[in-house]
């Protein structure tokens, strides 16, 4: 297999979330790409293999799990498809739908790439899921923004979204990983959507990953999809309308994600950024 490896949602090597892809990967088994992907050690390698039309079917594997959807490794493949067959629109048959994505040049050269997402949703979050996650955070019901209501979101993946009034608090992330896993397994949840706002349209994110063998993923593309549903199906922001999410920061990758939410209720989230090859 030919494995690029791509930093997707910036424009500098040093930030944003690194993602593996193979754009070829026919012939490839199940074992093999998480082989793969547990080797590559980021926390999503992309798989795709092209259908007679053009289209490309893909899965994502982090090195521990294969997950129905991944934004930022999604973003690294259109821009890393760009980079060898030209910009342009591109369908992706994920487990999750079909999410178109678009590839366009910069003045400067740089290949940014927006998806649109599958049909967001959300649900209510219980008590005791709610009591249970925060104490696998450390967190307190204090700690939370009442503005923005706990509940679990969905645009290809399933993300809880836990808001908190201060920036300070998501600064401070020092979670039990173990519990926390084991509380997302039985959930099926992907990351945890960790988010401050800042303004009305401009948000900070952390994303702890534990059901993919990382403490926290850097930019989290399916998050912030599934965040923009949240915000739109909870009448929290105006569409149609565009968000700046900050990620990584904390961490030292920052990462920048730009989310379109258009009016339609039932219409998918668009996610934007760019991607540069790692060397």
């Amino acid at each position: 297999m030919d494995i690029l490896r791509y930093v997707a949602f910036s424009s500098d090597p040093l930030g944003g979330n690194p993602a593996g892809v193979v754009l070829d990967a026919a012939g490839v088994d199940e074992a093999t790409m998480a082989a793969t992907a547990a080797e590559i050690g980021y926390s999503e390698t992309a798989f795709t293999v092209a259908r007679p039309d053009g289209s490309l079917d893909i899965r994502y594997f982090s090195p521990q799990a294969e997950v129905p959807f991944c934004g930022h490794a999604t973003i690294a493949t259109a821009v890393a498809h760009a980079s060898r067959h030209g910009v342009g629109r591109l369908l992706l048959h994920t487990g999750a739908g079909s999410v178109p994505v678009t590839t366009s040049t910069a003045p400067d050269g740089s290949v940014t790439a927006t998806l649109v997402s599958v049909e967001p949703r959300t649900t209510d979050l219980s008590d005791a899921d709610l009591a249970e996650l925060l104490a696998a955070l450390r967190w307190s019901a204090a700690d939370l923004d009442p503005a923005l209501p706990p509940q679990v979101a969905y645009a290809g993946a399933w993300h809880p979204v836990i808001a908190t009034a201060e920036r300070a608090r998501l600064a401070d992330l020092d979670y039990d990983m173990p519990e926390l896993n084991a509380l997302m397994a039985r959930r099926s949840w992907t990351t945890i959507a960790l988010v401050y706002r800042e303004s009305e349209t401009v948000f900070h994110a952390r994303n702890p990953f534990p059901p993919g063998g990382v403490v926290e993923d850097p930019a989290t593309g399916a998050a912030a999809a599934a965040f923009g549903g949240y915000l739109r199906g909870n009448g929290l922001v105006a569409p149609p309308t565009v968000l700046t999410i900050h990620q990584g920061v904390d961490m030292g990758r920052p990462s920048l994600l730009t989310v379109g939410i258009p009016v339609g209720p039932s219409s998918g989230i668009e996610v934007t950024g760019t991607a540069v090859p790692l060397s």
